[in-house]
């Protein structure tokens, strides 16, 4: 799509338009509603109401008025500041946790073709390797400048937390482009549209069950979401690495989880859930690209329910075990994933 006659200046122009759309005003927007969504659902399975008190006059609507109601508290909130001597690194730490979330989205499938993605490349999957530890640092700088002891604790916790699970994820991800012969993001999902020889869609949860398995566990775990909340376990850290912060910085670092949530669900659905693909739908037609556009929102809310029923559903893990997890259970699990896929693939091919 041309809107400036400088292919350049183009090309930046579509790239921000892109940017707004899909980060801005997708990701960021259903980021705020889950806010709300968290402890609605959280009320629901404990049998509460839930938020219900914001309100104009007679107006609750639910509850969601909440969603106005909280950043409006964080913004008129004093911004505490500890005694550190790392002042900056403290108040930067929330940004650079931050932004690498934000940033993997550039090359998420939205729907078919090029203008669909924010940014086309052929190392979708690497992409996402290398970015989606970066805000590790932001949370681990944050800890450590707070020069508080239960901060400090729990960034240890998060660092120890991201090695741990990020070995794993990543090799369960390799069988994925081991079966689709791609690290292309756009190109799996159009594989994904083909039928099996038993007519099935091949998806990759059906040609990699235990790769989404353990996806989806070890993602969790890096999102330091319960039941591997340990980083911030309030019994006992008090709050972990954000226990020193307040206002904007805090509304940051809470708002970095529901993105991640987001972007476990977007990475899923992509690669495990046939992206926008609907079975047995094919074509280019504007009416069918929004349908496939409106079927991958919900692949990606349908995993979001389930990461919120899983945190939901089971107590925390003590720290020991999540580490004998980890290396005793979710990384020999990915090796075998990985020798099953690719003793079945060269019997196929021969």
């Amino acid at each position: 799509m041309q809107l400036l006659a400088n292919p350049v200046l183009n090309q930046i122009v579509w790239t921000l338009i892109k940017f707004a759309g899909f980060v801005l005003v997708f990701v960021l927007g259903l980021a705020t509603v889950l806010t709300w969504t968290e402890r609605k659902f959280s009320a629901l399975m404990q049998n509460r109401l839930g938020p219900n008190r914001a309100n104009f006059g007679k107006i609750r609507a639910g509850g969601l008025l909440h969603m106005l109601a909280d950043p409006i508290k964080m913004l008129t909130k004093e911004a505490f500041t500890p005694d550190t001597p790392n002042p900056w690194m403290f108040t930067l730490a929330p940004l650079v946790a931050f932004v690498p979330a934000l940033v993997i989205f550039a090359v998420i499938p939205f729907g078919p073709g090029e203008n669909m993605m924010i940014a086309t490349t052929d190392l979708g999957i690497l992409f996402i390797f290398a970015l989606s530890s970066l805000n590790v640092y932001g949370t681990v700088m944050g800890s450590w400048a707070s020069n508080n002891k239960w901060s400090l604790m729990g960034g240890l916790r998060i660092s120890a937390q991201m090695i741990s699970y990020e070995v794993a994820v990543g090799l369960s991800l390799c069988g994925v482009f081991m079966i689709y012969n791609s690290t292309d993001l756009q190109s799996i999902v159009v594989e994904q549209g083909r039928q099996t020889f038993l007519g099935l869609p091949a998806w990759g949860i059906l040609t990699q069950p235990l790769a989404f398995i353990l996806y989806l566990t070890c993602a969790i775990a890096e999102n330091k979401r319960a039941p591997f909340d340990t980083a911030e376990a309030e019994s006992e850290l008090t709050a972990g690495y954000w226990t020193e912060y307040s206002a904007m910085g805090w509304a940051v670092l809470a708002l970095v989880e529901f993105v991640e949530i987001i972007l476990i669900g977007c990475v899923g659905a992509t690669l495990f859930l046939g992206g926008w693909n609907i079975p047995g739908v094919h074509g280019d037609t504007p009416g069918l690209v929004m349908l496939q556009i409106g079927a991958f929102v919900v692949k990606v809310i349908f995993l979001i329910l389930v990461q919120m029923t899983i945190r939901w559903t089971l107590p925390r893990f003590r720290y020991d075990q999540v580490m004998r997890l980890g290396w005793r259970i979710m990384l020999p699990a990915a090796l075998l994933n990985l020798l099953v896929t690719g003793v079945v693939l060269a019997f196929i091919d021969r």
